[in-house]
């Protein structure tokens, strides 16, 4: 158990290499003596404690992944939410090296490695040891795809201090995860949602396969027949198991009992009010809602006119009263757009004594009277009114219907249709999904129509930067926000871990 304190205390520094703190730390620093007999059940569940962190904060990979492109925007409004300027730079794609939420991003990413790799030196059972790889893949994947190389340390047993961790980049780290996943596929088990599972591995794989031509050149990415093949073959693995279907009740899929109500999720970061379990879930409500709704928000972040305009009146995935959640409180879910009202049909006003209307415009700098009702809010989760922190809401990572998507994307790409209808084809699978979610069918569908599908699908689930970029859309211009360079496809090495680690080498253009 020295070993468990000693690695929470001192986890943000173990991927530097810092000299002045070498003598101080060093005792503390390497694992003694039968480190490898520490509790591996421990340093698992802290391994998926240490996901919160980068996956559950709305600043950090969420930020990344959503602020960057056409989903959302983090206005300032007067004095409230300017932060110097870090929601502002994410959006118009001028971050730089020293953009604080992606250094924490960054750092979050490897703890997350270094805990799973803490697992595998404490001699786990075989089903433990699984588990821990796919974690450590699971964050190895997200620092590829933001950053392109990832730090990687085969032991933290030894000098962990002096010896630096190498660095795997490109097609290199690609090839490496699917070994990982390949090999801890057969120790996974196949339940709960809310564990590392058979399917959750199968989707990381299917990702991996996805962008492999991505992640070997972003400015021009190719995509190969066998790779297609791929996300095909692992997608009819998923589909012909029978455990998964898509729901009618579409933000079922959120809601505060998304643990066991929904067959859909695939993997999800657990949440459980009852034993204090889980991460800063809730704040996917607080972050739009205005301090006047219930429960009282921080009035901060929009989605877009332009991508809310993608969505046709009769679907459901724009927004609908939502069962035992809107009676409580009088907010609905999907897009917030209008007049607000409480429960009891009550007209909200804001702070200045405006109709709390929410404005389809809105801009990176707010002024004005209205500054505080700009900007269509986004309410993907069903707020959990019976529980205070944490909300019992587990935080979807993977769903079936991404799964389906990444199939009809990989057929279009040139792989080779299999199964038997709607899933043996691009067209059958996306209008499969739409009829499911209340939107007509498509006459045809090709590459363009299925980004926008992805995009109502799977709006800020933390997906839409990679679409873009494996789509050649990521550098374009749309609103508040002007066309960008290429290096914009990578985000810089944070300069803290540059001067940590001379291994790693600054992204071009930074």
């Amino acid at each position: 158990m020295k070993m468990i304190k000693i690695f929470a205390l001192f986890l943000a520094v173990l991927t530097v290499g810092c000299t002045k703190l070498e003598e101080k730390f060093r005792d503390r620093l390497v694992p003694a003596a039968g480190v490898g007999t520490a509790n591996p059940t421990t340093l698992l569940q802290g391994t998926y404690n240490s996901l919160n962190g980068p996956f559950q904060d709305q600043a950090t990979w969420w930020a990344a992944t959503e602020h960057t492109t056409d989903e959302a925007i983090g206005p300032t409004r007067g004095p409230d939410w300017d932060d110097n300027g870090v929601w502002r730079v994410l959006h118009n794609h001028r971050w730089d090296a020293d953009h604080n939420f992606l250094n924490n991003t960054f750092v979050g990413l490897q703890q997350v490695q270094y805990a799973a790799t803490s697992v595998l030196d404490a001699n786990p059972s075989p089903q433990e040891a699984a588990e821990a790889r796919f974690l450590r893949a699971f964050s190895m994947y997200a620092t590829l795809d933001g950053w392109d190389q990832v730090p990687f340390r085969e032991t933290t047993t030894g000098d962990v201090v002096r010896t630096l961790p190498t660095v795997k980049k490109g097609g290199e780290a690609a090839d490496f995860l699917i070994a990982e996943l390949n090999a801890a596929i057969p120790n996974l088990p196949t339940s709960p949602k809310n564990k590392a599972n058979k399917d959750a591995a199968r989707v990381l794989l299917m990702k991996l396969y996805l962008n492999k031509g991505v992640f070997a050149n972003r400015e021009a990415p190719t995509f190969a027949a066998a790779d297609m093949n791929q996300v095909i073959a692992l997608a009819d693995q998923i589909i012909s198991s029978g455990a998964y279907t898509l729901s009618a009740n579409y933000f079922g899929n959120f809601a505060p009992d998304n643990s066991t109500s929904t067959n859909e999720n695939i993997y999800a970061l657990e949440n459980t009010n009852a034993t204090g379990r889980g991460g800063n879930n809730q704040a996917m409500w607080y972050l739009g809602l205005h301090y006047n709704q219930n429960p009282s928000g921080w009035n901060g972040f929009t989605t877009l006119s332009d991508f809310y305009d993608k969505f046709t009146a009769t679907d459901i995935r724009r927004g609908m009263d939502y069962p035992g959640i809107t009676s409580v409180g009088g907010v609905r879910v999907g897009f917030l757009v209008g007049q607000q009202y409480d429960q009891n049909g009550t007209a909200l006003q804001d702070r200045r004594g405006n109709p709390l209307a929410f404005t389809r415009e809105v801009k990176l700098k707010e002024t004005g009277n209205d500054l505080e009702i700009t900007g269509i809010r986004v309410m993907k989760y069903p707020i959990d009114y019976a529980a205070n922190f944490p909300a019992n809401n587990d935080w979807v990572i993977y769903r079936y219907s991404d799964v389906l998507l990444m199939k009809a994307e990989a057929i279009l790409r040139g792989g080779t249709a299999t199964g038997v209808a709607p899933f043996n084809s691009a067209a059958g699978i996306v209008n499969l999904i739409r009829t499911t979610r209340g939107a007509l069918a498509l006459g045809t569908v090709d590459l363009a129509a299925l980004l926008d599908e992805r995009g109502r699908e799977l709006y800020w689930e933390g997906l839409r930067r990679n679409d873009l970029i494996r789509f050649g859309k990521f550098l374009d211009a749309w609103q508040e926000k002007p066309a960008s360079g290429t290096e914009r496809l990578l985000f810089p090495i944070p300069n803290p871990q540059l001067a940590a680690n001379p291994n790693l080498s600054q992204n071009p253009g930074y």
